[in-house]
């Protein structure tokens, strides 16, 4: 993490003192803006004139870390279930990110429990963690609420990233980060939520990949305290976190001169905010501008998950305050402001794919790790073909093996179109589009997942539709392809509709409210399985996500 100057350190301190006398503080890249009700936004991220709004990712990038290498940033975010595991973004400019890899190709290395012959950890496996760069490397650590701490490193971010080392093996933990102090020596910082939330500080060994015994220590507990971090800026140790004060959820900081300690009293850095969904994970990091930033997610989902934004960052008393300060200097939500830097091209991470590289785009996730042996791009080159099989319940869509995913966006018009070829279908086979989120608990009524696509009936192809795993026969389908596609806006509400050319849709499937669950928003994607056995498949020919109207 590069150290800010001491004379921007001193301006900081300046504008400061005077401006927590006026009625609002203006100082810094950003300004807080007109107030935008949750979910209400017709503009979001680069805005193409030379500011961003936020969220500048509204979509579910939860538990989000980030850090500056050269110009370079790079952000993870934790993925649960999906599979691959730990997804990895780059910007040039902290608002327009792209996905470039994942750091867990494998998530049987956490647990049997993640594969598809089990399907039983929805909204467990991989939680928060946190990226750094050291030693010529890039290194993750995180935390799975079952399992423990794990880690691994490598040269560039797209990967190959190492095999996972095991840090610590119990339940209950996690949000865990490492730091690296000046001389080399590396720490980890993580929460014991199952203890009541105590911090623990460990050294971590010469090569960074266990604790080293007798070193653990307790340095804070409080209600919900987690998301720590630790930071060291012109010699003074810094210790982020956040932690539960009333029913909101707010970010704090302590300060010390030595890592041991003693650490001073708290400083609340940004208001609680419910109306902003908590704002309260992330990142600390300089931006190409010279100014700071916050790269956060909103804590509080709802269908779409955890969005990101990015919000200033002003040094009050050697204090990074997140957000518009205010009258008592403790920051607030920040919506618009200057772009950090010159950007070169917009970009999302989330987009469509025509399946034409020898890999599967980075911007997939499978639900739970896949039966790798039933699907290829390389059996027709150019398509996905998917292989059908028995699902664990049924035609449970929760527990279908390779259901190939990406993130529901909110923004005021989304398209998710695949066209998918019929001809390898078998009997009892079924394949199409598919929305989910986690079964509705029994105190939850709302539905969790609709389908659109084919099934195979005494040799005949019929369109089917279903909700919540009520599925529906209706008419038969004579075309050997099919266009499935799922149109939703600012409301949360899809549409499913069928077409045999990609240009006139018919809806089968109206008014499909997407739903929050398992601290995960609503998935799009694709899928087929077989209750009758391993036969059949179908060949995805590509994939249109237009967000916004806009393809990336």
């Amino acid at each position: 993490m590069p150290t800010f100057p001491e004379h921007k350190f001193s301006r900081w301190c300046a504008v400061a003192l005077s401006g927590l006398l006026a009625a609002a503080v203006t100082t810094g890249p950003c300004q807080a803006g007109e107030a935008v009700a949750w979910g209400d936004w017709a503009k979001w991220g680069d805005l193409g004139n030379g500011r961003y709004r936020n969220p500048v990712l509204p979509a579910d990038y939860s538990d989000l870390d980030a850090i500056r290498v050269g110009d370079d940033f790079y952000a993870i975010t934790s993925t649960f279930q999906f599979s691959p595991g730990m997804a990895v973004l780059h910007s040039r400019d902290l608002v327009n990110w792209r996905t470039v890899g994942h750091a867990v190709p494998d998530l049987t290395q956490i647990s049997p429990e993640l594969d598809w012959t089990r399907m039983n950890r929805y909204g467990r496996g991989i939680w928060a963690g946190a990226i750094r760069h050291h030693a010529g490397r890039f290194w993750i650590y995180f935390g799975t609420p079952e399992e423990g701490y794990f880690m691994t490193s490598a040269e560039r971010p797209e990967g190959p990233w190492t095999p996972l080392q095991h840090v610590l093996r119990a339940t209950g933990w996690d949000d865990c980060a490492p730091f690296w102090d000046d001389d080399g020596k590396g720490y980890l910082v993580g929460t014991h939520f199952s203890d009541g939330y105590k911090i623990h500080l460990w050294e971590l060994s010469a090569d960074n990949r266990s604790l080293v015994p007798g070193t653990d220590q307790v340095i804070y507990q409080s209600k919900g305290s987690e998301a720590s971090k630790l930071y060291k800026f012109n010699g003074t140790y810094y210790h982020f976190f956040s932690e539960v004060q009333g029913d909101a959820r707010v970010m704090m900081m302590r300060r010390a001169p030595s890592i041991r300690g003693p650490w001073s009293e708290k400083r609340q850095l940004m208001q609680a905010d419910r109306a902003a969904m908590e704002p309260n994970q992330g990142g600390i990091v300089q931006g190409p501008d010279g100014n700071w930033y916050f790269f956060t997610h909103h804590g509080s989902g709802d269908w779409a998950g955890r969005a990101a934004s990015l919000l200033p960052v002003h040094w009050i008393d050697g204090w990074p305050v997140i957000g518009q300060p205010d009258r008592a200097g403790i920051g607030t939500m920040v919506w618009e402001g200057r772009m950090p830097g010159t950007p070169s091209v917009r970009r999302f991470p989330q987009g469509g794919d025509d399946f034409d590289a020898g890999a599967l785009a980075p911007v997939w996730e499978w639900n739970y790790q896949p039966r790798m042996d039933k699907w290829s791009l390389s059996a027709r080159p150019g398509h996905l073909r998917l292989h059908a099989f028995p699902g664990l319940d049924g035609a449970n869509l929760l527990k279908v093996g390779n259901v190939l995913t990406q993130r529901v966006v909110r923004t005021g018009s989304q398209s998710f179109a695949a066209r998918i070829e019929l001809a390898g279908m078998a009997e009892g086979q079924h394949a199409g589009l598919v929305h989910f989120a986690a079964q509705p608990r029994a105190a939850n009524p709302a539905e969790s997942t609709a389908s659109a696509g084919i099934v195979m009936v005494e040799g005949k192809r019929y369109l089917e539709v279903s909700r919540d795993g009520s599925y529906t026969r209706l008419q038969p389908w004579k075309h050997d392809a099919i266009w499935l596609r799922s149109t939703w806006g600012l409301d949360g509400k899809t549409t499913l509709a069928v077409s045999a050319d990609g240009a006139r849709y018919e809806t089968v499937l109206p008014d499909f409210s997407l739903t929050w669950g398992a601290y995960r928003g609503s998935r799009v994607g694709v899928f087929t399985f077989n209750p009758a056995g391993e036969h059949g498949y179908v060949d995805v020919d590509k994939v249109d996500y237009r967000i916004d109207n806009r393809q990336y």
